[in-house]
């Protein structure tokens, strides 16, 4: 999406939608299909342990995304991660008051979830659940869910929610269809279970709670994709309660259906009807034109409910956002230290979406994952939103919508999050380190907690993230979570309780209790020192903090301190009034003596409120650097980066930093491109410890393949550090679509290997990739070549690791010489194709380039002298067993207009699903999608209108074998 956003833009859109007054008709009405009235558990004997070995889950969360390569080119990290509030985690956030492992299994995910009442927590897991006291003790063991509570069978998939308004707990199940079971009082250990069937849901059933009904989603592609369930009647146990279905009109996914009805979090329904339903729309999905939510509202009317209504979708355009990682594939975060990527869990509504009424308005909150990285790599962070509307049944509006990107570079995800009876935010979430985290290996996937006050700075998580457990060990396999809860505790309506999974010598999950409401009368601090800043300094610097009301009580006449490395302690009093879970400024009247130039000094401020009942949040420290005034240098080259599509007149663009502490104007700034030296004059004024960038007027020639060295620096007269002036990079024009040259005859006349026995004309750069060729791994095979002309050198490599880029471990034939020092003439040698022992069984690309006169190039991509290269496939595993999977004519794909494709894959004796994958000439997965067997094969129309002109790689295939091809966008 090519949009610059201003801070003003992303105000002005928020409160913009579209609302249709369209709405369509129940589409299916019926009763459930079955009740039964199960004992409490407290009177059964020989409760059935959970199933806890491992597992690896088998639900509709797969991937199905529908994903077009190059839709929405993101040339921009996220917003909110360029343009943080400084009020940003700035707020101390206090310890978990209950930290406690309340399930341990081996399945994959767990899938954890939390319900806590006024006496007991219910924890569930995809196979089993648990029930704890408030104090985190368990009157009972992990349980099976059947037949304990649901006598009906079923696999997985266990929810759980409390209604707080009927005090009852709601656990749902899957397995013939949904099973829902409702306590018949609030005491989940001795009150007995309402259960019920409701045959006609698939997948991911997500229950909440609606002052007229339960609703549960569905993940299917089937009509009906929302269920609104008689919640009366389910509370008495009564066997004629209605169930009304509706389908989602208007609505685009990737491919996985996980939109969220929202959920009352206390006692306070709302009026009947006019339930939300919310779901994120990406614009780099086939459909959407524009980064929205939808919202569609249900009516349900159970005297008739055939006469119930859904309404078309509202829609409410967000600043745009990266939903997107690998194509859509499910692996994706590297865990530190190695092991498998795991999900990011991309697409996805997380559970729950929470509903809340205040006097003055009604709220909404929830969550999903985000890329916030624009370039090639990823960092997960949580876009989360808070929508409000004036009453109820009013049109709702985004009030503030923020992303939370983890301290220290860490991906941050996978998280849930609430409202207090105050209207403060927490949110839980996994974290575990990320590209530039340093010590990566000390933060493995972990628990953590941030939040926000009420009142503070709107789109702005405040709390300080906090941990709730590290795990000891990176997740095994790349499933993970699928989701985690948290819930509110409703005997004080403030404590929050989150529940995720994580590892801790074996699969757990973490139960962590915490508060962001305050706990005390009186509690004050400083959280942040706003000024003096680093730059240029003086003898008698102001000093102003910002103090932070943590406590229920207004605050006055608050002590305040500052002291510079470790001196005179300087003693004043602010003598305003400061509200509870509000901020105030204070300007010291005393001054700071920072007047030596390059001297770093070290400010402490704190708050010595009398009574104050937490003094662990009273102060801050700061260092502030007084800079040499004139010290500027370039700090990074941003374009032009390595890639395929590089010109002869490409922009370089650097940035420039003023590492002084006076501002500069009207100095050069030079490029030196392996040789070629440009220098221009930057005309703005760059104020002191600031950076910006710069486009050199002067393009550069980047056009021919291989690498360049580009450096950039800056000179300043008498600069006073000349070591930060320069830096350098190395860009690579590489992977390639490159062309023969056929002066000489043809490069190769012959080109025979098992069963490849090619005769060919001097295509350059042919496609052969429908010759496939049997080998098998740790065998050495006769390969012939024959040339029209002598002196050629002959290099061939195999794409093991199917990631295009032919590297030098990837070399089964290195630089052999047909006919050294010979002219004109047929030249005919055989030489040994050595496949290495370990080579990556199923098919793979296989690329043959000639050289005249001198050795084939490391690069791949290269252009050679009078050279050729060809691509062939080669098949690495047994031929009988391929044989038996694939049909002959294997894999297919058909050139469309406007660079679409249709590719097909036939297969015999085989129907599971396989994965359907797309990379470019850099490696990097473009699309990522799992294919259903249509009978005899696999098919997909593949669009890559939006991607950029050049070679890109397809494959389908399982774990163990695929078919691959190359595809050229036009």
């Amino acid at each position: 999406m090519r949009i610059k956003i201003t801070l003003l833009m992303v105000f002005s859109m928020l409160f913009f939608g579209t609302q249709a007054q369209e709405k369509t008709n129940a589409t299916y009405v019926g009763t459930v299909g079955s009740v039964v009235h199960v004992p409490s558990i407290a009177s059964q004997t020989n409760l059935p342990p959970a199933r806890v070995k491992k597992q690896i889950m088998q639900d509709g969360r797969a991937s199905k995304n529908l994903i077009i390569p190059g839709k929405d080119p993101q040339i921009e990290d996220d917003y909110f991660k360029r343009n943080p509030n400084k009020m940003e985690q700035l707020l101390s956030g206090r310890a978990p008051t209950l930290v406690f492992d309340a399930a341990a299994s081996s399945s994959q995910p767990t899938d954890p979830a939390i319900g806590v009442g006024p006496n007991h927590a219910v924890v569930v897991f995809n196979t089993g659940f648990r029930i704890f006291d408030k104090s985190g003790n368990p009157p009972t063991g992990q349980i099976s869910p059947n037949p304990t509570i649901f006598p009906n069978g079923g696999c997985c998939d266990l929810t759980i929610s409390y209604d707080n308004a009927a005090d009852r707990f709601v656990m749902t199940f899957l397995g013939n269809g949904a099973q829902i079971a409702i306590s018949d009082g609030p005491d989940p250990v001795n009150d007995g279970w309402y259960v019920y069937t409701i045959p006609q849901i698939n997948d991911y059933q997500k229950l909440s709670v609606w002052s007229d009904g339960y609703y549960m989603t569905d993940n299917t592609s089937a009509s009906n994709r929302i269920y609104a369930m008689e919640r009366t009647k389910m509370l008495a146990g009564d066997p004629t309660a209605q169930i009304i279905g509706f389908p989602l009109p208007g609505i685009v996914t990737s491919g996985f259906y996980s939109p969220q009805a929202l959920n009352v979090t206390n006692n306070n329904l709302p009026a009947p009807g006019g339930l939300p339903i919310i779901y994120l729309q990406d614009d780099a999905w086939s459909g959407v034109t524009q980064d929205h939510l939808k919202i569609w509202t249900v009516d349900v009317n159970w005297a008739s409910p055939g006469s119930s209504t859904i309404s078309a979708p509202l829609e409410l355009t967000t600043t745009p956002f990266i939903s997107v990682f690998d194509g859509g594939s499910f692996s994706n975060l590297s865990q530190p230290g190695g092991g498998a990527d795991i999900d990011a869990l991309q697409a996805t509504v997380m559970n729950q979406a929470q509903f809340r009424k205040f006097g003055s308005h009604n709220s909404a909150v929830f969550n999903f994952v985000v890329d916030t990285d624009a370039t090639g790599g990823e960092l997960a962070g949580v876009r989360w939103f808070e929508l409000r509307q004036p009453g109820d049944g009013q049109p709702w509006s985004i009030h503030q919508e923020g992303t939370y990107t983890s301290p220290d570079g860490k991906h941050a995800w996978h998280a849930s999050m609430m409202m207090d009876i105050q209207g403060n935010i927490g949110m839980g979430y996994t974290a575990m380190a990320g590209p530039t985290t340093p010590d990566p290996t000390t933060k493995r996937v972990s628990s953590y907690y941030t939040g926000r006050y009420a009142n503070d700075p709107l789109n702005t998580m405040t709390v300080a993230e906090e941990l709730i457990a590290a795990g000891n060990q990176n997740i095994p396999g790349l499933r993970y979570g699928d989701y985690s809860k948290i819930d509110i505790d409703p005997a004080n309506d403030k404590q929050f309780w989150f529940i995720n999974e994580y590892m801790n010598s074996g699969r757990k999950d973490v139960v962590g209790v915490f508060q962001i409401a305050p706990n005390y009368n009186n509690d004050v601090g400083v959280v942040s020192i706003d000024a003096p800043i680093t730059g240029t300094l003086s003898n008698s610097e102001s000093v102003t903090v910002t103090i932070f009301n943590y406590g229920q009580n207004s605050a006055s006449n608050i002590p305040v301190t500052f002291q510079v490395d470790g001196g005179a302690v300087v003693s004043e009093v602010f003598s305003g009034t400061i509200a509870s879970a509000a901020t105030a400024q204070y300007t010291f009247t005393a001054t700071a003596n920072l007047g030596t130039v390059g001297q770093t000094y070290t400010i402490t401020a704190e708050t010595n409120l009398p009574g104050d009942e937490d003094t662990s949040n009273d102060g801050r420290t700061k260092s502030v650097t007084y800079l040499e005034p004139n010290d500027i240098g370039v700090s990074s080259i941003n374009s032009p980066v390595s890639g395929t599509e590089l010109t002869a007149a490409e922009n370089i663009v650097v940035t420039v930093t003023n590492f002084g502490g006076e501002s500069q104007s009207n100095f050069d700034v030079t490029y030196n491109l392996d040789g070629t030296v440009v220098t221009e004059v930057y005309t703005g004024t760059l104020a002191g410890n600031t950076s910006a960038s710069f486009t050199f007027a002067q393009t550069g020639d980047f056009s021919a393949l291989g690498t360049y060295n580009l450096s950039a620096t800056t000179s300043l007269p008498n600069d006073s550090d000349t070591t930060n002036d320069a830096t350098s990079v190395v860009i690579a024009h590489q992977n390639c679509q490159p062309s023969g040259d056929c002066s000489f005859g043809d490069g190769f006349r012959l080109f025979s290997v098992t069963d490849i026995n090619n005769t060919s004309g001097c295509e350059g750069y042919a496609d052969f990739t429908h010759l496939i060729a049997g080998m098998e791994a740790d065998t050495t095979y006769d390969l012939t070549l024959t040339t029209e002309y002598g002196d050629q050198n002959v290099r061939v490599w195999i794409d093991f690791n199917d990631d295009f880029v032919f590297s030098n471990d990837e070399i089964v034939v290195d630089n052999v010489v047909i006919a050294p020092g010979q002219g004109g003439g047929t030249y005919t040698i055989t030489t040994d194709l050595v496949v290495p022992a370990g080579a990556a069984f199923g098919q793979h690309l296989m690329r043959a380039k000639t050289n005249w006169n001198g050795p084939v190039p490391n690069d791949a991509c290269e252009e050679t002298t009078f050279g050729e290269t060809e691509d062939y496939s080669v098949q690495i595993g047994t031929v009988g067993v391929t044989e038996t999977i694939f049909d002959e004519s294997g894999l297919t794909i058909i050139s469309l207009d406007n660079n679409k494709f249709d590719v097909t894959l036939k297969t015999v004796n085989y129907s599971n699903a396989m994965n359907l994958s797309v990379y470019n000439t850099l490696g990097q997965r473009m699309l990522f999608r799992k294919l259903e067997n249509n009978g005899n094969g696999y098919n997909y129309k593949l669009d890559m209108s939006y991607a950029a002109a050049g070679v890109y790689l397809v494959r389908i295939g399982n774990k163990d074998n695929g078919r691959v091809q190359r595809i050229i966008v036009k």
